[in-house]
């Protein structure tokens, strides 16, 4: 039977359609009329030389319903920031790129660091520049985000992840996107055996609480892309580290009603690059992400009252091991029936070294509970700063020249 089914605590929009690509795109222009939409676009230098990005754009050339496309580029020196505009100036919709590397913007950063602090350079950070260039531009309503190293790309993404924002008849506020990642193989371990297991790890230590229920509605809470009403990029901060989806979600959580939140089905399969292990190094791979993504959600607990100490986190780890170890029977035995390769040792070992940044995490939190600050709200920064959206539109408007 069609996947229809609804638990948790936020709407599931489903795929049940696989052939209405052509009506969303036609609905979106008429609402996109009334509500214009941005994409943003964080992307590495890297990105532009891979096999992804390209046939990504070539795609967006095609979408009628979008008014402003925002390309945030790290990595990049003055002599790609050029080959970058040339790239994307295909676009037939009205496109910048902001050079987070150039001067003009880091003459910007240096006018945010002195009322705040210093971020972590990423993309978190690159798209929150982003969205403060939306913002300031004043041209939409709706901004849409998704990653640049998509292999397996279409532009019915961009669609339900839109649609849900867009549509009068459903106005949500936030659109978080999901999908399956399987080739030969199942992908996706640290959701699978990361994310998931710790969130019922923590229900299981201090009980089922309205966030861990919320968190554990996503059915892939680490997914890149989202859509979400200008109204709404106002109000939230972000973390600047891996720990960026599951703190962008929290702060949804914060600023929302749970009925303006929903997920959406927006693909067959997901396919992009895939992170190395790195178990031997924690300041890379999937050992460096799920650290931040530890510290990331056991801040936002402590910020709803969670007491943490040392003991917590050592049982937490024995908690965690127990569920995870459960899960990589259940996917391994869902290889089996699908004919899939799945290598349990491996898996096994993938458990052991994410137990690894638990422990991390939690001492780097009982060391300094606050760590690097989220990236304030764009609505705090223009309170300190009145005219930093004028310095970003001259700033941004001077480079694209």
């Amino acid at each position: 039977m069609g996947d229809f089914f609804q638990n948790g605590a936020i709407t599931t929009l489903h795929r049940l359609n696989r052939v209405n690509r052509e009506l969303l795109d036609k609905e979106l222009v008429r609402f996109s009329k009334h509500r214009p939409i941005a994409l943003v676009l964080p992307a590495l230098f890297s990105e532009l030389e891979g096999p992804a990005l390209q046939d990504i754009v070539d795609q967006l050339r095609t979408v009628p319903y979008l008014n402003q496309i925002v390309v945030s580029l790290g990595d990049a020196n003055a002599e790609q920031f050029q080959e970058a505009k040339r790239f994307f100036s295909k676009l037939p919709q009205e496109t910048v790129i902001i050079w987070n590397d150039g001067p003009m913007i880091k003459n910007l950063r240096d006018i945010l660091y002195k009322e705040f602090c210093c971020w972590e350079k990423g993309k978190g950070l690159a798209a929150w520049t982003a969205y403060g260039y939306v913002l300031a531009s004043g041209k939409c309503d709706i901004i849409a985000l998704h990653d640049c190293d998509i292999l397996s790309y279409n532009t019915e993404i961009l669609a339900r992840l839109c649609y849900p924002i867009a549509s009068p008849q459903l106005n949500y506020e936030f659109c978080k996107g999901y999908y399956s990642r399987v080739t030969d193989r199942l992908y996706g371990r640290v959701t699978r055996l990361f994310v998931t297991p710790l969130l019922r790890a923590l229900s299981v230590m201090i009980g089922q609480t309205p966030l861990l229920n919320y968190l554990d509605s996503f059915r892939y809470p680490l997914a890149g892309e989202f859509a979400m009403s200008a109204d709404l990029a106002w109000r939230y901060s972000i973390p600047s580290d891996w720990g960026l989806e599951i703190g962008v979600l929290a702060e949804v959580y914060r600023n929302c009603s749970i009925d303006a939140i929903c997920q959406t089905d927006l693909m067959d399969n997901y396919e992009h690059k895939h992170q190395v292990l790195s178990a031997e190094d924690t300041s890379k791979g999937l050992m460096k992400m799920t650290i931040d993504i530890a510290g990331s959600l056991f801040r936002t607990l402590a910020s709803e009252g969670v007491i943490f100490s040392e003991g917590f986190f050592n049982t937490l780890r024995i908690v965690y091991i127990r569920y995870a170890r459960e899960a990589v029977k259940r996917y391994n035995a869902d290889a089996i029936i699908n004919s899939l390769k799945f290598d349990r040792h491996d898996e096994g070992l993938a458990v052991e070294s994410f137990a690894n940044s638990i422990k991390i995490a939690g001492n780097q939190i009982l060391k300094d509970p606050l760590g690097i600050p989220l990236i304030p709200s764009w609505g705090r920064v223009l309170s300190a700063i009145p005219e930093v959206f004028d310095i970003m539109l001259d700033a941004v408007n001077e480079d694209n020249e």
